[in-house]
């Protein structure tokens, strides 16, 4: 595949990664608050700072964009590594073990690599253009092997479970009655939140992931594992990939019935 090297570098990295945040995570650390409220601490700036280092060795012609360092200038060649360092910094300063680090690539109008990796809870999930997503469960008793993940082939709301993060944003966006009446049709709703939600709706665990508002390095990582997996992945509007303000996240079989209700 064509970028075969590419998600072995990402995945080579994100081991680096999960070594770093672990440790982190075990020891003291201090909590930031940074301009939109949002909590920053010297792991997430420091997890960042080894992704760039080992993309700045080993792609030096790529563009890298990060949630605590931004982004320099566009690549020539259209190539640009988008990093989330650690998503779920709330659950990470709380203990709480679903955080994750996002490693995504974009090629022009594609993204066409993503890792996510959460090692408090020895869960991986990647995949790249073409080539199947896939998740490895490291926790003692699963096997070792990555295995191919597919989505759900529910088709009906009725029948359906929804994952999200909090119905405070809903309520801040305006939705908040769209939103309720959606939960309402839904068999089942559980708030697991950020990456894990729409990693669930890779596994066909859950049908359908969807949040309001979202920044491109919330979501890049995110779009080739759940369409690799057979879903879909667009805004709220229907924008195509992370390149809208808000995702949905289904199994393709509920996309159109999900954007409809909430239009």
């Amino acid at each position: 595949m064509a970028y075969d090297a590419d998600l072995a570098l990402a995945l080579r990295i994100a081991d680096e990664v999960d070594a770093l945040t672990i440790a982190g995570s075990l020891g003291a650390f201090a909590v930031e608050f940074k301009p939109d409220d949002t909590p920053v601490t010297a792991i997430d700036r420091g997890a960042e700072r080894l992704v760039r280092d080992i993309l700045a060795a080993e792609r030096p012609e790529d563009a890298i964009q990060g949630e605590e360092y931004g982004y320099a200038a566009a690549a020539e060649n259209g190539r640009r590594w988008v990093i989330d360092p650690i998503d779920g910094t709330k659950n990470f300063v709380r203990g709480v073990p679903s955080w994750g680090t996002l490693i995504g690539l974009v090629d022009g109008d594609d993204v066409v690599v993503g890792v996510v990796c959460a090692p408090a809870v020895g869960r991986r999930w990647y995949a790249s253009q073409g080539g199947g997503a896939w998740a490895i469960t490291r926790v003692h008793g699963y096997p070792a092997d990555p295995r191919r993940i597919h989505v759900s082939q529910v088709a009906t709301l009725a029948d359906a479970s929804i994952s999200y993060s909090e119905d405070s944003e809903w309520i801040a966006e305006g939705r908040g009655e769209a939103w309720a009446a959606l939960k309402a049709e839904a068999r089942r709703t559980r708030a697991f939140g950020d990456f894990w939600s729409y990693m669930l709706v890779a596994e066909g665990v859950m049908d359908i992931a969807a949040e309001p508002e979202l920044a491109l390095h919330d979501m890049t990582a995110l779009v080739p594992i759940v369409t690799e997996a057979g879903g879909v992945f667009t805004s709220l509007d229907g924008t195509p990939g992370p390149f809208g303000t808000s995702a949905l996240a289904t199994n393709g079989l509920l996309h159109e019935q999900v954007l409809a209700r909430l239009a």
